[in-house]
């Protein structure tokens, strides 16, 4: 069986989680700030918070940002749920605006357009996703959140180590928070890195980063600087209405293993996307992503094509499962209770009815990825 993603367990991996199992912490232990500090220095930025997964992330950041039912916050249609459903739990109000069709990510002058239909100040946050890897200018989306008083989570679960050029030639990495109030990453086995489940956020905020400290164990704290009282080393007060978000210390271990050779698993995962690239790109019958781009994370390889139905079903016969990324979001029975309709956003639409996600993850061998290719040219020929 060939999937469109799998995680890569190695013998260092099990030794980790081993260890952690036979210390004295499984569940908030030293690994967890083990973890936060490399993957901080990893993405570059100042401060991380590891939680229980992505979506927990994202909660905790709009939380974090004072999301209410008086907010209104945009983000795409091409996402994962969780990137709206993040406002959702804080009663916001999500709206969306359409992708650029070329790069699949959410459309900076669709949103402009957007904005300026409102008097500044109607909407209060941005949520732009780093969809398939590929990265989004935080530089352009930091510039106009500004000319209308916008906050911005950077939504990188798909792009550790994905980066763009700003305007005066500097890398920026994914997630580094430069341009974002928070970003967000997801350690689902399909990721990058796999922790079984779990998520980072990342900032540059030391405020953000203690409220996120605090919101997601319960809201607690035992911090004598920042209690009203204390009456021993019992003591704790609950000063906000928090979650239980916390990661456990062995998937911690498991994901500070899998951060020493997640730069190996990129390099990797942009020899696959050239190859598909090379194989597809005189092929009329799809449109595939680029070459490689300078920068793209590429956790999924996205081709589209006329018969997509057809194509993925055949590829299941071969023992070849492919996967659709995503449902535009704004068509799902929930956002359309809210009023969203089919219709709305022309752009995600067309790309959801070609699209079609290929295997993509460091230990697909060459054999394999010429086998993918190989089914899928005797469908389009055939």
């Amino acid at each position: 069986m060939i999937p469109y993603g799998r995680q890569h367990i190695s013998e260092e991996d099990i030794s980790a989680v081993v260890d952690a199992l036979k210390s004295d912490f499984l569940t908030q232990g030293p690994k967890i700030s083990e973890f936060e500090k490399h993957f901080a220095d990893y993405i570059g930025c100042k401060y991380a918070v590891a939680v229980s997964n992505g979506t927990a992330a994202l909660h905790l950041c709009a939380m974090a940002l004072g999301v209410n039912k008086n907010s209104r916050v945009i983000t795409s249609p091409i996402t994962f749920a969780a990137s709206a459903n993040c406002v959702r739990y804080c009663d916001g109000e999500v709206h969306f605006a359409d992708i650029d069709p070329k790069t699949y990510l959410l459309d900076i002058n669709k949103v402009r357009a957007l904005l300026e239909k409102h008097p500044k100040g109607y909407f209060q946050g941005i949520i732009p996703v780093d969809f398939t890897g590929n990265a989004v200018n935080m530089e352009a989306f930091r510039k106009l959140a500004d000319e209308f008083g916008c906050w911005i989570i950077e939504d990188a679960c798909h792009a550790p180590g994905g980066y763009f050029t700003d305007s005066k030639g500097n890398k920026q990495l994914c997630g580094n928070s430069n341009f974002a109030e928070l970003a967000i990453f997801s350690f689902h086995p399909v990721k990058h890195i796999a922790c079984g489940e779990g998520g980072m956020v990342t900032t540059n905020d030391e405020e953000l980063y203690n409220k996120l400290i605090k919101l997601r164990t319960h809201g607690i704290t035992k911090d004598p600087n920042l209690m009203h009282k204390n009456e021993g080393g019992w003591y704790y007060e609950m000063q906000d209405l928090g979650y239980n978000y916390r990661m456990t210390d062995f998937q911690a271990a498991l994901g500070t293993s899998q951060l020493k050779r997640a730069n190996d698993g990129l390099q990797r995962r942009r020899e696959i996307a050239q190859t598909y690239f090379e194989a597809f790109k005189n092929n009329k019958s799809i449109i595939g992503q680029s070459g490689v781009v300078n920068g793209h994370a590429y956790h999924l390889y996205i081709i589209e094509v006329e018969k997509r139905k057809d194509l993925y079903d055949y590829l299941k016969t071969k023992d070849i499962f492919c996967q659709v990324h995503y449902i535009p979001v704004h068509t799902l029975p929930y956002y359309q209770s809210l009023g969203w309709k089919e219709g709305d956003f022309k752009n995600a639409e067309i790309y959801y009815k070609a699209c079609l996600s290929l295997p993509m993850y460091p230990t697909l061998t060459k054999e394999q990825q010429l086998f993918v290719i190989e089914s899928i040219n005797i469908f389009l020929n055939g």
